[in-house]
């Protein structure tokens, strides 16, 4: 595998889980960008052990040995950020939600198309090995037919009025907040898992917190809970603390899905039971190495990752050997390893990986839940 040179543009808590990962692939080498001039830019990268930084993403994306970009800076810069990567012939990987509307996310598509680049977003948790367990145990016919899918995916971090992030902020993170960050996840994996779509919706929304207080130093994703803040400013907060989604799908299986980052003890609770005709399936990132097979006839089976015991599609994700478990990183370092073998092998064929049309698809999808909620009533989607 040819040694690349990748840029990662926003360097808070997903940037750095980005840096990590793709040192780990062994075959690249990694610069950075902050928008905050080059001295603030040198230290983030000092504390990561960067060699290079820029201290804008303008100057790093016209670095001509940069082939591919990972854009990881708040929803509301996806669509420019991309969009400069593409036009600057860079391939880009962007983190999840794609961009705020399916209307921008369907222009990156046609520029990619146009440039000849390669496009993915970071739906990660797609490379846990047992989620390709479940969806070999679908594809087989040893689930049965699709009768219903629920879920949720809960976190607690943001559940008092005194938790700030910038996510809370339209601003930043687009009309919708929760459905968008943690509930394009959701669809985006458990539309894998069954290959069943989701073709209407209908939602209900809730703003526990409509003002907030927001300290008046940054802080980073994730690590608000642990400050201290004695410098806070009132801010009003228009965007959901908590959603419930019913769903219909193509197939016509049914569904219901929550979220919400007010949840008490939830630290990253993603969580789906997928209901056949033969058996269930369910499956929870918090105890990612097993997964529940639910029966009628026999006792429940719970399934642990062990390669050797796997579907073959499982085991290509699996690194370590059974009892060994594997995690969140783990599928980063999965992700970018399919994205940057389909580019060394020349981009053909069926990519491996969460494309931009996926990305599309998930935008289409949380913008018709949220106009669901809007008006309250049921929303196609096409």
């Amino acid at each position: 595998m040819r040694r690349m040179k990748v840029g990662v543009v926003g360097i808070g808590f997903v940037g750095r889980c980005h840096v990590e990962a793709l040192r780990r692939l062994g075959y690249v080498d990694v610069v950075t960008a902050s928008r905050g001039g080059e001295e603030e830019a040198k230290a983030k990268a000092d504390e990561m052990n960067v060699d290079r930084s820029y201290g804008s993403y303008e100057a790093l994306m016209a670095d001509p040995e940069i082939e591919a970009v990972h854009v990881c800076t708040p929803n509301s810069q996806h669509y420019t950020q991309t969009k400069m990567a593409l036009e600057a012939g860079k391939h880009v990987f962007c983190e999840k939600p794609f961009t705020p509307t399916s209307a921008e996310a369907m222009e990156l598509i046609e520029l990619a198309k146009a440039k000849n680049l390669v496009g993915a977003v970071g739906f990660n948790k797609r490379y846990y090995p047992l989620i390709y367990q479940a969806k070999a145990m679908v594809e087989s016919g040893e689930i049965g037919d699709i009768l219903a899918i629920n879920g949720s995916y809960t976190q607690d971090w943001l559940m008092y009025e005194t938790d700030y992030n910038w996510i809370v902020e339209s601003e930043y993170c687009g009309h919708s907040r929760v459905v968008d960050d943690l509930g394009s996840h959701w669809f985006d994996l458990t539309e894998f898992v069954t290959g069943v779509h989701i073709n209407e919706v209908f939602a209900d929304y809730a703003t526990f917190f409509p003002i907030r207080k927001k300290p008046l130093k940054p802080v980073e994703t994730f690590a608000g809970k642990m400050d201290d803040q004695d410098d806070v400013t009132d801010i009003e907060v228009s965007t959901e603390d908590y959603a419930t989604v019913l769903l219909h799908y193509d197939n016509g299986a049914h569904g219901s899905f929550t979220t919400s980052q007010s949840f008490a003890g939830r630290k990253n609770k993603f969580y789906f039971e997928i209901y056949g005709t033969k058996k269930s399936l369910s499956w929870d990132e918090e105890r990612p190495n097993e997964l529940l097979v639910g029966c009628r006839e026999t006792g429940n089976m719970t399934i642990m990752k062990d390669p050797s015991l796997l579907d073959e599609t499982a085991r290509a994700y699996s690194s370590y050997p059974g009892g060994h478990n594997e995690g969140f990183n783990d599928t980063s370092k999965h992700i970018f390893n399919a994205f940057y073998q389909y580019i060394a092998d020349g981009a053909k064929g069926e990519a491996p990986f969460p494309t931009f049309e996926d990305g599309w698809r998930e935008a289409l999808i949380c913008e018709r839940i949220f106009e669901a909620q809007r008006d309250n009533k049921w929303m196609k989607v096409p």
